[in-house]
């Protein structure tokens, strides 16, 4: 049960995250552009359709889990229990109803209207703030490291939106101003990267009471060891990228391939994360 969890989550943390950093990027990133908007709404309607099933889907495993059968996943009254009686159900019945607008949206013709579609990831992006480590504490404590969460998911989120925008645009580059993205594209990572590096040492000090877990190559300490290796690497692919931004539009095939593995990573870390939320942080003593 345990691994079907962190898959869910992982999936789950996965396609939310980009949906809302795509649709915030996307009139940065592409201006008054429309070459990509179609391709965009058919992995928007993807990314939500999956986000509803992996979100239905994580209730259940959170109903078999309480309960400890399998059976009473899919046992009415026992949903509603947990729906209702729990901080987990409370958040994640407004986070599915939130979803499910958001599907609504993107089948229809509303889809064109982006801040419709901004608004709702956004919201749906805040309700995942809660889950996991988020409420660990309470009273004013508990609500600031919700807020923090909530910005370093943004972070997190408008980065890997960001680069899947990319990816798309240098997959068929003709007609895309590159060198000008690229730009823009670094010109807000800057801000990302430093929300990243804040709130994650903020969520790492409240959640463990020291600036990094010990011991360094177990249990919670490793795996974040390894998302911290990631986001590195992510780190130094960007900078290569940065400084060779004039001449990008002369290697292409070397942008893309650099782009592609920097966005991966990025999942991949996401990945460590949904590890890290079904594990217990390693308190001070």
């Amino acid at each position: 049960m345990t691994s079907a969890m962190v898959l869910c989550r992982f999936l789950h943390f996965t396609v939310v995250l980009m949906l809302f950093g795509a649709w915030l990027f996307k009139p940065l990133l592409l201006g008054r552009e429309t070459l990509l908007d179609a391709s965009l709404v058919r992995v928007s309607r993807w990314l939500a359709s999956v986000a509803l099933i992996s979100g239905v889907s994580w209730l259940l495993l959170i109903t078999a889990s309480m309960a400890g059968s399998w059976d009473a996943a899919f046992d009415p009254s026992t949903l509603w229990l947990v729906l209702d009686n729990t901080f987990f159900g409370q958040v994640w019945r407004w986070h599915l109803l939130l979803n499910g607008l958001l599907v609504v949206v993107v089948l229809t013709p509303l889809r064109s209207r982006l801040p419709l579609c901004l608004i709702l990831a956004s919201l749906l992006l805040a309700t995942l703030a809660p889950v996991g480590h988020g409420a660990m504490l309470d009273g004013l404590s508990g609500q600031l490291l919700i807020l923090n969460q909530i910005v370093h998911l943004t972070c997190v989120g408008v980065w890997l939106g960001g680069l899947m925008l990319l990816v798309m645009v240098l997959r068929q580059p003709t007609g895309h101003a590159v060198r000008d993205m690229l730009q823009r594209f670094s010109g807000v990572g800057y801000a990302l990267v430093a929300g990243l590096v804040i709130t994650g040492l903020i969520n790492v000090r409240v959640l463990t009471g020291q600036f990094w877990p010990t011991p360094l190559f177990s249990g919670f300490a490793l795996i974040l060891l390894i998302k911290v290796l990631l986001v590195s690497a992510m780190l130094g692919l960007a900078l290569f990228n940065r400084l060779r931004i004039k001449d990008c539009e002369q290697r292409l095939a070397t942008l893309k391939t650099s782009v592609t593995l920097e966005w991966l990573l990025g999942i991949g870390a996401v990945a460590a994360v949904s590890l890290l939320g079904t594990m217990p942080p390693m308190l001070a003593s």
